[in-house]
């Protein structure tokens, strides 16, 4: 999921770059460089910390799975 605030953060921040003088550039910018901002995170296909996380937990256990049935393998062959 995609964090709003913090692209709305990243678009003010851009927008302060802008001149005062220029306001109606100003607001369109920042509605652009909120809605690319957006697009370019939609299309990097990202995990939240939390799902990644998970992932790694499955990973890890299923990492620990399978060492056990090598060492379980092993100890076959060798009888």
């Amino acid at each position: 999921m995609i964090n709003t605030q913090l692209i709305e953060d990243i678009a003010k921040k851009l927008d302060q770059l802008i001149p005062q003088d220029i306001k109606t550039m100003r607001q369109d910018f920042h509605q652009n460089a909120k809605l690319i901002l957006t697009s370019a995170l939609q299309k990097a296909d990202l995990v939240t910390r939390e799902e990644f996380e998970v992932q790694r937990a499955v990973l890890a256990k299923t990492r620990a799975k399978l060492e056990a049935l090598e060492e379980q393998l092993q100890t076959m062959i060798q009888e």
